[in-house]
């Protein structure tokens, strides 16, 4: 009894040792990752149970380092995360390094969990939408809102909003001349009339505009906004456009202003100056914005864009937004595709763009007390996605660098805003 007694009193401090130098979980980013995808979800989980993360920006693809416990190292085995177990010296040897001033790395720490919506119409839509697969994916919480929650106010009690695939400029995509008379388009004007009848609005565009204007409050109010495909450039527009009829008598029942272009005011818009509209019901596009309008000189295999390196320690915001086992990402194309750059306005950062083309895929900046983010395109792993085609299987595509972009907005909002140590 004694010889069992020490035994196991021998065993219960080799297991606390173990606890005491195994003090952190590593989750790398880099190629090693198993599923990079699943990764931003676990440290979401993290946050969401309570415990504080580290993010190590241009650490191994920015890595995450997590707290020792057996119930996160449970969940890395459970969604097939790739971790690794390190030790207290190890933990001071990696922030010492990343402390060096001659090197490109920062340790931003990540306090809570963001409460997130996605604008997003109830009924179902004949297109996926690249946020919510990625979401769900990763196994990250959101709700779904549209104009009624933002036209009652409800915007407020979230921390991050993504805009789905969506028109703000109540021209319902500018997808009339395909398919005026699909069910799925009557369905979606129906709805749009009977929301705007409802709040008191006698057209679509103005309601949007209220919607948008409202969107605008909430960034200037200290929210983070993340747009994709046209929900970037007709957001804009439709702000741009405050008191301007730019929609045809198919969209209104009245034409619209033929001299819309001259009486834009680009001061109202997040990012663009300086373009044009399309106004003809029947083209398929807004705007000069969309990087598709005309001849874009590049194939599948060479339609690629790079990303920004920006200063860890100086420019710690686009830092995290570009955080990526890999520069270089293969382009997709989408309503909107990208953005001309003549048409980005001075202040605006360019996160990713395609140089020889002059385009940007990849844009971000502040407003008020909160900050935007645009991204060109429809679904990074699908390059010429259609209506009606079949969403994305994201476990094919666990460490696509495309979706990645998409998760480090997630987890922006997270960041403590003064640095201190760890």
């Amino acid at each position: 009894m004694a010889k069992l007694k020490y035994i196991g009193l021998f065993l219960g401090i080799l297991f606390l040792s173990n606890s005491l130098i195994a003090s952190r979980i590593l989750i790398p980013m880099d190629e090693q990752q198993n599923n990079h995808l699943k990764a931003y979800g676990l440290t979401y989980w993290v946050l969401k149970n309570g415990e504080e993360a580290n993010w190590l920006l241009n650490y191994r693809g920015g890595s995450f380092m997590l707290p020792f416990q057996s119930e996160i190292e449970s969940e890395c085995q459970i969604r097939g995360i790739k971790y690794e177990i390190i030790s207290e010296g190890q933990v001071s040897e990696i922030l010492l390094n990343i402390a060096k001033p001659d090197v490109n790395m920062e340790l931003v720490k990540l306090l809570k969990a963001p409460k997130i919506a996605v604008y997003s119409p109830k009924t179902k839509q004949p297109w996926d939408d690249a946020v919510t697969m990625v979401l769900t994916y990763a196994e990250i919480p959101y709700e779904v809102i549209f104009d009624d929650e933002v036209l009652t106010g409800k915007l407020p009690t979230y921390d991050w909003l993504h805009l789905h695939h969506e028109d703000f400029t109540g021209q319902y995509g500018k997808f009339y001349g395909q398919f005026a008379q699909a069910a799925w388009y009557k369905a979606e004007v129906k709805e749009n009339e009977n929301t705007a009848a409802k709040h008191g609005f006698s057209k679509v565009s103005e309601m949007k505009l209220t919607v948008a204007k409202k969107i605008r409050d909430f960034v200037s109010g200290g929210g983070f906004l993340f747009a994709m495909c046209s929900a970037t450039d007709t957001y804009d527009i439709a702000l741009a456009a405050e008191g301007i009829d730019i929609c045809d008598r198919v969209f209104d029942g009245d034409p619209a202003d033929p001299l819309a272009d001259q009486k834009l005011d680009f001061s109202k818009g997040f990012a663009f100056k300086d373009y044009r509209l399309y106004l003809d019901p029947y083209t398929y596009e807004h705007s000069y914005i969309d990087a598709m309008q005309g001849t874009r000189a590049v194939t599948e295999q060479n339609d690629v864009f790079s990303l920004f390196e920006f200063s860890a320690k100086w420019d710690i915001v686009p830092t995290m937004l570009v955080q990526n086992h890999t520069s270089t990402i293969k382009g997709f194309w989408g309503q909107t595709t990208a953005f001309r750059k003549q048409f980005i306005k001075s202040e605006v950062s360019i996160l990713g763009e395609n140089k020889s083309l002059s385009e940007a895929k990849y844009i971000h900046g502040n407003a008020g007390k909160g900050t935007w983010t645009f991204y060109g395109g429809h679904d990074p792993e699908d390059y010429q996605h259609q209506v009606g085609e079949p969403p994305t299987d994201l476990s094919l595509h666990p460490n696509s660098p495309g979706y990645r972009l998409i998760l480090n907005n997630i987890l922006f909002p997270s960041a403590q805003k003064k640095k201190q140590k760890t």
